[in-house]
């Protein structure tokens, strides 16, 4: 057992696997397959099903640890081969997870020590998935043992085509006590000294100063800025650790023409996703989001451009919404017809190589009884498995012309996990409540959430980019939402892209901390204060104000700041809008400085979604980058590619139940999903919930 640990950490350590970029010769469209929850044996009735319907990938094994290793040390593969062979007799290609995520009854039993333990005493409980320390040896152990049972039996099997390590992972809150050795150890690495860690984390605020290692604390009581910070940092690699190992296992088996992914979400924040999948070859995204008429194209937007971001490649979609979704019943909300066939499209639109639904059939029992597949609960082709079907035949016809797509924007949002952690420890606000009912993230959700749609609504394409590694010389604009932690070294990058002629727009609170949470000791916003042109000493919430004579002349109930309010006294900076207030009107809220040879927008409170579309486009206009596709707004979106064949591909998507008309305003081409001609120029008509699709000649 030991040898086999250990033998797997100099693997991890040694890192000699490459990633490779799978390439794709068509769009991969499918679900996910359970059939071991099926309550009767139809194999063969679903083969069929899957055939006919234009079917090309299945994703399984995920979650089925206790089938394949039913008793500890006892493997059974035949249950399994007999669904993998189904499928490749019928052309269909599989992707097979490894099955970490849900542990099997006797390993719990027998180590209850591989239960995650949470803050303040709290644990879990066995009769729930992702219930586990990914830290703790023993689970490791028995992880890899699977892991590398399951590759040798279906490494070779030709109709594997990729791997999926566990499966929405993250941290799982652990506070168990070999992973606090293991963070004690981590900060002895990193500070060196309790005396260097005394100073740099400001122990001596209530008298914590520590003399030795072993006098420090574990989480549960800790009030300390910069510990929680850190252990922010550290959840996010372990996370990465985790990952990255069952990543090198995998590789020592798969063939070349193997791919190996993570099926990652975008609302998880406690994971670095470019550590994590470092050794992966493909980023993959599981997306939920609204239906009917709360379907906005805004989720699907947001993890298409930030999981395209990560690597700067097509991704893949390893689940989104099939019928219905949630835990209970009471958010029962099937797609209009045709939501089901726009929603492949508009993954597409981002970069996504692959859609896949969770899953392909309802199941009978369980949590997810109302989280329903292509297929309802009775198994019979229905009103969505007709438009999946349509929507399969599309792509079989002309997928090939979409696939790989290459994204290329001028535009870029910087994302701070650092900054995320850290407004979650000290928030300025109550967060609002997002749709599966939690309120944190507010960085996330409302600050860049709110720059992304906006974007997004008026057609603007944008990356990602992060402090770690920011490349800002690629892009025109770069939005940065509230940076509040932040090395020295990224706040100069950013005065510099802008002395040498880059346009920014930056949100309140940015330079605030620097990289261990430690307010700056100087005149905010620290080493940014000549590229703003201002500094502050103080700040102040707010629930709203009014801006003064309405500078941006939107509706009065939108003519709002809103939460915070800096009092910014410009030195060059020009004042765009002030406070209509009796105290805070000698105050700036938005200004906008001239810097070398280029501008910094910055916004001293959180501004409403009307005011904040009006500064975006007024600095797209500012940099140069303003096209035709700011002529279309929401609920008309456009977005744009270039093909395998080097042909521009424009998608058109009408998020509306009333049909719309647009003119079209590129080269001529050929509209892809009724092979008719669209010149330019052209008035062309969009259904509701409906996709035009347009390939320049």
């Amino acid at each position: 057992m030991k040898n086999l640990f250990i033998l797997s950490l100099l693997l991890l350590v040694a890192g000699t696997i490459s990633a490779q970029s799978p390439k794709f010769d068509n769009v991969l469209y499918g679900a996910a397959y359970y059939h071991e929850y099926m309550p009767s044996d139809r194999l063969a009735d679903d083969m069929k099903l899957m055939k006919e319907s234009g079917m090309s990938v299945v994703r399984v094994g995920e979650s089925t640890w206790s089938l394949f290793e039913p008793r500890e040390g006892e493997f059974e593969f035949a249950w399994m081969d007999r669904i993998i062979d189904g499928l490749h007799a019928n052309g269909i290609k599989v992707i097979l997870g490894t099955p970490t995520y849900s542990m099997p009854a006797w390993l719990w039993h027998k180590h209850p020590e591989v239960l995650v333990n949470y803050e303040k005493g709290n644990k879990a409980y066995y009769g729930i998935r992702q219930n586990m320390n990914i830290t703790s040896p023993t689970f490791l152990f028995y992880s890899e043992r699977v892991i590398r049972k399951m590759m040798e039996h279906y490494a070779k099997h030709p109709a594997i085509i990729g791997y999926q390590v566990d499966n929405e992972t993250t941290s799982y809150g652990v506070n168990n006590y070999n992973y606090h050795i293991s963070f004690v150890n981590y900060l002895k690495k990193k500070f060196g000294t309790t005396e260097n860690l005394n100073k740099i984390w400001g122990l001596n605020y209530w008298g914590m100063t520590m003399n030795d290692w072993d006098e420090f604390p574990t989480r549960d009581g800790v009030t300390n800025t910069a510990y929680k910070l850190e252990w922010e940092r550290f959840k996010r690699k372990s996370v990465a650790d985790y990952l990255t190992w069952q990543s090198e296992i995998v590789a020592e088996y798969r063939r070349p023409n193997q791919f190996i992914m993570h099926c990652f979400m975008p609302s998880v924040q406690d994971i670095d996703q470019i550590e994590s999948a470092r050794k992966m070859d493909v980023m993959a995204v599981n997306v939920y989001h609204g239906s009917q008429d709360n379907l906005t194209g805004d989720e699907i937007a947001f993890a298409g451009d930030f999981f395209r971001s990560v690597k700067m490649k097509n991704y893949l979609i390893t689940e989104t919404n099939a019928q219905t979704i949630g835990w209970d019943s009471k958010s029962q909300m099937p797609p209009y017809d045709g939501q089901l066939r726009q929603n492949v499209y508009a993954h597409m639109g981002s970069g996504a190589n692959m859609v896949e639904y969770w899953h392909w059939h309802s199941i009978h029992y369980g949590q997810e009884t109302y989280w329903k597949g292509v297929l309802s609960h009775d198994l019979q082709p229905n009103r969505a498995y007709a438009e999946y079907s349509k929507t399969a035949h599309e792509l079989q016809k002309f997928g090939k012309k979409l696939v790989n797509l290459k994204i290329t924007n001028k535009v870029a949002i910087l994302f701070s996990h650092d900054a995320n952690a850290a407004l979650n420890v000290m928030p300025f606000k109550n967060g609002k409540a997002d749709m599966w009912g939690g309120s944190s993230n507010i960085y996330r959700n409302e600050l860049v959430g709110q720059f992304h749609k906006v974007l997004f609504r008026n057609n603007v394409g944008v990356d990602f980019i992060f402090p770690e590694n920011a490349k800002f010389e690629n892009y025109d604009l770069v939005v940065i939402p509230a940076l509040y932690i932040a090395s020295d070294d990224v706040l100069k990058k950013i005065s510099a892209y802008v002395e040498n002629g880059g346009h920014v727009i930056m949100q309140f609170k940015s330079g605030f901390c620097d990289e261990n949470s430690m307010v700056r000791p100087m005149l905010a916003p620290g080493p940014l204060r000549k590229a703003c042109g201002f500094y502050y000493q103080e700040f102040s919430n707010i629930k709203e104000l009014a801006l003064k004579d309405n500078p941006f002349k939107v509706e009065d109930k939108a003519n709002k700041a809103l939460d915070w309010a800096e009092y910014l006294i410009p030195e060059t900076a020009k004042a765009l809008a002030y406070y209509d207030h009796q105290y805070f009107g000698k105050y700036p809220a938005i200004t906008i400085n001239n810097f070398g040879k280029g501008t910094l927008l910055y916004q001293g409170c959180a501004v409403s979604d009307e005011i904040q579309e009006k500064l975006i486009l007024q600095e797209l206009e500012r940099a140069g980058i303003k096209t035709v596709d700011q002529n279309l707004q929401w609920p008309l979106v456009t977005k744009r590619g270039v093909n395998d064949a080097g042909k521009i591909v424009h998608y058109y998507y009408n998020y509306a139940s009333q049909k719309s008309s647009l003119i079209y305003p590129h080269k001529a081409g050929t509209e892809l999903t009724t092979g008719k001609a669209a010149s330019s120029g052209a008035s062309l008509e969009i259904g509701p919930w409906d996709v035009l699709i347009v390939e320049e000649n």
